[in-house]
């Protein structure tokens, strides 16, 4: 598998890149099989939304396509990532309007991850770092992860995820999932609209649940609201649906609501089945 860099294929940048100087720039994560890019639409629709906020030049789609194709070759199963930058500039914050922007797709092998946490369910706890809020940036998948590195680092093996919260104490994502709760029937996931990132399968999730006629919302929840839900799980393109099986100190069956949601994921191929 190999990384193209502006079609070159090299694993190198210029240290000026404006992504590597001040995380100035978008990525996307997507999960490629038997050389299709699954929830294609989605992805490229959220990377033009980002590059029209960042006011980023959007590289061409079809162009994009064919570099997802040649990096991931012959392989089954890959994740492709597609990073797009301001480019290299010189020093400071201002951008310079000749700077050309940086254009990387680059392939990975699958990860092993078990496929019994999708059938058993995964044990999750919550980060103490927490995710800033910045409307200007809610939603789009921006180059600036610290919060999630330092989030990730709370732990080391004994669980799958963790659950992060912004600086009000509401709950936004995992360090690197989206978080869906079942209360009854009713599916709610946390609002995004001052921070987070809408992940692609999380639209794919809402659409799924509202096909199978499950009431769904997003809102404003609390870790306290969050550990009395009767059904918990997390989303996003490459894991496709993991249901909850511990937080905290309580334990989680994985109900119908979260049976039906997966079920219907899974006749939409929208994602890389386990091996």
């Amino acid at each position: 598998m190999i990384t193209l860099v502006n079609g070159i294929e090299t694993d190198q940048i210029s240290v000026a890149d404006r992504g590597f100087q001040y995380g100035d720039g978008l990525f996307e994560t997507i999960a490629v099989y038997h050389g299709t890019p699954l929830l294609w639409t989605g992805h490229i629709q959220r990377l033009r939304s980002g590059c029209e906020r960042l006011q980023l030049d959007m590289p061409d789609e079809a162009l994009l396509l064919r570099e997802v194709v040649r990096v991931v070759g012959d392989a089954p199963r890959a994740v492709v990532k597609i990073t797009v930058t301001h480019g290299p500039a010189g020093r400071g914050y201002a951008r310079v309007p000749w700077s050309p922007p940086t254009r990387v797709v680059s392939a990975r092998h699958w990860p092993n991850t078990p496929a019994l946490h999708a059938r058993d369910g995964v044990a999750v706890r919550w980060c103490q770092t927490t995710v800033a809020r910045s409307p200007r940036l809610a939603g789009i998948k921006h180059l600036n992860r610290l919060a999630q590195v330092m989030a990730r680092a709370e732990w080391q093996a004994d669980y799958a995820e963790g659950l992060m919260c912004d600086e009000a104490g509401f709950v936004i994502e995992g360090t690197m999932s989206n978080v869906f709760a079942v209360f009854g029937d009713t599916v709610i996931t946390p609002d995004l609209s001052q921070s987070g990132v809408a992940g692609v399968m999380r639209a794919e999730v809402l659409r799924a649940a509202q096909s199978c006629g499950l009431p769904w919302r997003e809102d404003w929840i609390t870790p306290a609201v969050l550990e009395t839900a009767d059904e918990l799980f997390l989303t996003n393109s490459i894991i496709g649906v993991w249901p909850v099986r511990t937080l905290a100190n309580r334990s989680y069956t994985i109900g119908q609501a979260t049976h039906t949601i997966q079920t219907t994921i899974e006749a939409a191929q929208c994602f890389a089945p386990a091996a």
